[in-house]
């Protein structure tokens, strides 16, 4: 069997993978692995539930909940808010653990299920096969006094926005901030910590009502967001995805400001304020290389890491390094939170175009992005990239073709018959030329027809 736990969790089609039973069992397991074995101290495990606004989540909330306190767990029931406010607030409370029932940035009757150890970081993959093997154990039942307790969370929102507000290097007094909240997690409280961080502030995509979360709004969906800013005159807009754990911005003018150009704005401003943890940026392999180029300009190494938000976290902390992230706008501040924070991260940007009165689309200018054209190669066999000497000359030679000034990653899918082909060069004709090439070689060498034994 394939496992169930995927790179974030368990995620899947509320009532097809996902049903309120696989919840409860989810969390049954959980109640052990993440409760009663870690909790020495012989108190009741307590473990802090939010979820984000699809109508899926009210019972997926309601059997987790279930779940753990009929394993013995103590629960906090947050409500509805993002992703980085369940991990922060577990650490807060001094929880065992949380859980945040979401599918971030897919359609709305998707779902899913993460958790987080004590202190609101990310389990690693041990812990969460230790969770799976517990589902096929009979499930702790206490009983009378034992049974856990369910309470609201009440001021769960009220300490996540003075954490953020406290992060804040400069307040936003005279900023005209769009947000798009993609109808999601963000959507109550995004606004009052911008609006309580001194901007003026205008929001769209934020009337959630279960069933529109990041359907046309959001960091996937970027028209709107574009023509509001600019309609509105307003500094810079900033989008987040369905749990908020990912921020992108649009400047005065209406252009994208993705999650490279924010890392590079942000390491460049760390490490002039002495707080870049030994000037390193920790970014994925698929970040632009003009990132890189800027970052070298100004003093600033970056540690490479395989894609996903996970290996950027263990990458920091394995170094201790402060900031990473992702072109996707995952970006983490290891100094205030444990995983990706697009409200910190959007309070952040906009504190520095308050604090250096420069526009966006100026700070943005610290970086030249290069073209990157990426091609993904279906129906192909996957597992030969690293073994085929013809692929590999063929990389070889668009490597020395390109030189200083650009770069190709091949990297194949970790679930489909899918190589992903990417080219960056100094010019978009030059990346798309070698990047249909490269493809082509991928296409013959691999075929699938071609593997007979």
């Amino acid at each position: 069997m394939s496992r169930l736990f995927g790179t974030d969790g368990v995620r899947g089609l509320a009532n097809g993978l996902l049903t309120a039973e696989l919840a409860m069992q989810l969390a049954q397991a959980a109640a052990v692995v993440l409760g009663h074995d870690r909790n020495s101290n012989g108190s009741r495990p307590r473990a802090v539930v939010a979820r984000d606004p699809r109508a899926s989540g009210e019972f997926i909330a309601a059997a987790v909940e279930a779940g753990l306190s009929s394993s013995g767990v103590d629960v906090y029931d947050a409500g509805v808010l993002p992703t980085p406010a369940a991990a922060y607030l577990v650490a807060d409370l001094n929880a065992d653990f949380g859980v945040m029932i979401s599918a971030s940035h897919n359609p709305a009757p998707d779902n899913g299920i993460k958790f987080f150890a004590r202190g609101g970081q990310k389990l690693p993959d041990d812990v969460e096969d230790a969770i799976e093997a517990q589902m096929a154990n009979e499930a702790v039942r206490p009983t009378g006094a034992d049974v856990g307790r369910i309470q609201r969370f009440s001021d769960a929102e009220d300490r996540y926005i003075v954490h953020l507000l406290g992060t804040l290097p400069h307040n936003l007094n005279g900023l005209t901030v769009v947000l798009d909240c993609a109808h999601g997690a963000a959507s109550g409280c995004s606004p009052q910590v911008f609006k309580d961080a001194g901007a003026n502030v205008i929001v769209i995509g934020a009337e959630p009502d279960g069933l529109n979360i990041n359907d046309g709004v959001g960091s996937t969906h970027l028209g709107p967001l574009k023509e509001a800013v600019v309609k509105n005159g307003a500094d810079l807009g900033i989008a987040h995805d369905g749990d908020a754990d990912r921020c992108l911005a649009v400047d005065h003018e209406g252009n994208e400001v993705d999650g490279d150009q924010i890392m590079a704005i942000l390491a460049v401003a760390l490490k002039n304020s002495g707080k870049l943890k030994d000037d390193v940026l920790v970014a994925t392999v698929m970040s632009n290389l003009g990132l890189k180029i800027a970052l070298r300009e100004a003093g600033i190494s970056i540690r490479e890491t395989a894609v996903g938000d996970r290996y950027v976290l263990e990458g920091m902390r394995e170094g201790g390094f402060n900031l990473g992230g992702e072109q996707s706008g995952h970006v983490i501040f290891s100094d205030y939170a444990t995983t990706g924070d697009g409200l910190l991260t959007g309070l952040q940007l906009a504190a520095q175009v308050a604090l250096t009165k420069k526009p966006l689309k100026e700070l943005a200018t610290v970086m030249t992005k290069l073209p990157q054209v990426l091609i993904n190669v279906k129906g192909v066999d996957r597992t030969r990239v690293g073994s085929s000497e013809v692929l590999a000359q063929a990389v070889a030679t668009a490597e020395a073709t390109l030189g200083d000034t650009g770069r190709v990653l091949l990297r194949p899918s970790g679930t489909e018959p899918v190589v992903r082909v990417m080219v960056e060069a100094g010019d978009e004709e030059t990346a798309q030329s070698i990047a249909e090439h490269l493809a082509q070689v991928v296409r013959t060498e691999l075929a699938l027809e071609l593997v007979s034994e």
